[in-house]
């Protein structure tokens, strides 16, 4: 079981940056090297999508097309906490945004970028971007 929480969420003006953050609680990095998190955002009447992904054991990642260039998303082992920094905000980057966890998670992009191959799943944080 692995229990995610996000934080960071709020509202931010065009061309402004936030920082995303979610901790990570139960069967984490320390015990599967298949250990994965991602970001996933969901804004009101669209389907959950995908943000960025980073695998524990050796910081691999995967970002959308969308987000390359502007978000970064990173890990601090030591604090079993995943950030997702955005900048360059834009009014399309208005969503709820979503944390995702799996301990067992195939790292490769078709798998990573569907919703239905990550187990644990956080409440979301809102980010909304004023024009």
């Amino acid at each position: 079981q692995v229990h995610v929480v996000e934080s960071g969420g709020g509202l931010v003006q065009a061309g402004g940056s936030l920082r995303l953050s979610c901790t990570a609680s139960g069967r984490t990095s320390s015990t599967s090297g298949d250990f994965a998190m991602a970001w996933f955002r969901q804004a009101p009447g669209k389907e959950r999508e995908f943000v960025a992904a980073i695998k524990w054991i050796d910081s691999s990642r995967h970002y959308a097309d969308s987000v390359k260039g502007r978000f970064t998303i990173s890990r601090d082992g030591a604090k079993n906490t995943m950030y997702l920094q955005m900048s360059i905000l834009n009014a399309n980057d208005t969503a709820a945004y979503y944390c995702a966890a799996d301990p067992a998670q195939l790292f490769v992009w078709t798998v990573v970028v569907r919703p239905g191959t990550w187990e644990y799943w956080g409440q979301g944080t809102q980010v909304t971007v004023s024009s």
